[in-house]
């Protein structure tokens, strides 16, 4: 069983990539409600761990029951997820757009996420039915997002960034099979369609020249959301790139003879350049200064292992034919010198 999205040229010139914190949020808190269907994410584990504690503070202290009612198992009323504009959407936009809801909109989708689930205690009721639910909502999510991934969100958005990056960038070079290539174990491209595997049955749509929204996600690992439905336009959220490594700091003496080539902090940045970045970007993955990041890049750039060029607001970097050499000779050698050490123990 499969879904066919059939895809026409106007489609392509419609397509745009949009991050959404408030949705990254709402994914955070099913994780760590404990969402049957998600009880174990080996890549979240470390990201869940840290912040167990920081949830049941806010449990205690705010009525999260009310959001956690609105996402019952495989479905969420959609004005807590209202639609990102872009790549500069905020979660100050997303919460304003929230408190905005019509009354009669979200007693709507409350209604409805009532009736998927089994009855909810008597204070959540009362806050469901209350006309300014919206505005309720609104500000436990705040709550939610100041504790539990505001501190995070320069790392969890730098990846983000760095995702679309690489999807645009193959999306507007080599078309629609390149940038889907590797996105979803369930997602291909053949004969002017995406298709989509393991769908309840098989099923044909077209996107109608509306385009389609890639939406990056780091909550949604390892899985893939499709709405095709209003409010959201046609949208894919998937895993972005580099989330397994997301939690990962480089070591003391990582970057092994480049690092004592280079000096560790250039070697680090060097290696991290597998995609473009911007300044920013790499200081926030790398747990860098900014001011130390752009003397370093400054350094490589003048040895000729990086060059920089503008992609919209952003100046991202990328590493050199020759950058590219170093980097992957610094991966042998360390394969080499981890086969040396095991053959001189043996």
């Amino acid at each position: 069983m499969a879904l066919r999205i059939a895809v026409s040229q106007q489609d392509l010139t419609m397509t745009k990539f949009a991050l959404s914190p408030l949705w990254e949020l709402s994914h955070a808190l099913r994780l760590l409600a404990g969402d049957p269907a998600r009880r174990d994410e080996p890549v979240l584990r470390p990201w869940l761990a840290q912040a167990r504690d920081r949830y049941q503070a806010l449990a205690r202290e705010t009525d999260i029951g009310v959001i956690l009612a609105l996402h019952p198992p495989g479905w969420g009323a959609d004005f807590l997820t209202p639609v990102p504009a872009g790549l500069s959407t905020t979660i100050a936009d997303l919460l304003d757009q929230v408190r905005a809801t019509p009354a009669d909109q979200a007693h709507r989708e409350i209604a409805e996420a009532l009736r998927r689930q089994p009855p909810v205690n008597r204070r959540i009721e009362r806050i469901l039915a209350s006309n300014r639910v919206a505005e309720y909502a609104a500000d436990v999510l705040a709550a939610a997002w100041q504790a539990l991934l505001e501190p995070e969100w320069p790392t969890l958005r730098a990846i983000l960034e760095r995702d679309v990056v690489h999807r645009a960038g193959q999306l507007a070079a080599r078309g629609w099979a390149a940038a889907l290539t590797d996105l979803h174990p369930t997602l291909s491209w053949r004969e002017g369609h995406i298709e989509l595997s393991r769908w309840p049955a098989d099923e044909e749509v077209t996107l109608a020249g509306r385009g389609l929204l890639f939406v990056p996600s780091v909550f949604v690992w390892p899985r893939l959301a499709l709405t095709l439905d209003p409010p959201w336009p046609p949208a894919l959220l998937y895993p972005a790139r580099g989330v397994a490594a997301l939690w990962e700091k480089p070591g003391p003496g990582s970057s092994g003879a480049l690092g004592r080539l280079l000096g560790a902090s250039r070697a680090a940045i060097l290696l991290a350049l597998e995609e473009p970045a911007s300044t920013s970007q790499l200081a926030r993955v790398l747990g860098q200064s900014l001011g130390g990041t752009g003397d370093h890049l400054a350094v490589l750039r003048e040895a000729g292992l990086v060059t920089r060029a503008r992609s919209g607001r952003s100046v991202l970097y990328r590493r050199t034919p020759v950058g590219d050499a170093l980097a992957a000779g610094a991966g042998a050698l360390a394969v080499g010198e981890g086969a040396e050490a095991g053959a001189g123990g043996s």
